[in-house]
């Protein structure tokens, strides 16, 4: 479940919504290092808080990146994804020309393609369970008599 500092409060909404992503770089081209790792997480933090969003966490190999954000209901997640590609491919591009260009052909960083998975909170089953055990009401006899004498026929 999540914690209490996990929830984030609105005028009419509280909510805890996260979401793994995984970027791979295009071809699976191994071209990351620690310096750029490093700059494309600190790109990546701030594409986030333009999206009133949190990198929670952010890690990466030679040729592709994960990340945990913590996002508010507002923000559709491949708008988020979009953003987080464009501007880190951007940028990693302008700053380390010689690395990406010998690389990467046509000069792109990413793959077009993501994974994303919601996470947080319960497991599944058990948020299933929950509601499948909500006590509904039930209707007494005497208002389904009272209304099979009041509909018309």
């Amino acid at each position: 479940m999540a914690g209490q500092n996990d929830y984030r409060r609105g005028r009419h909404v509280v909510s805890a919504m996260h979401v793994h992503l995984v970027f791979v770089t295009k071809y699976r081209r191994g071209v990351f290092n620690d310096e750029m790792l490093t700059r494309c997480e600190e790109i990546m933090r701030k594409v986030c808080e333009d999206f009133e969003a949190e990198l929670k966490e952010f890690n990466g190999e030679r040729d592709h990146v994960h990340l945990l954000v913590h996002y508010p209901p507002k923000v559709a997640v491949s708008k988020l994804v979009n953003s987080l590609k464009g501007v880190s491919a951007r940028r990693i591009q302008q700053e380390f020309t010689g690395r990406i260009n010998r690389a990467i052909m046509h000069g792109h960083l990413w793959s077009p393609s993501y994974f994303s998975a919601s996470c947080g909170g319960a497991p599944l089953a058990m948020v299933r369970q929950y509601i499948e055990q909500q006590k509904r009401p039930l209707q007494s006899a005497r208002q389904s008599r009272l209304e099979m004498h009041s509909s018309p026929a």
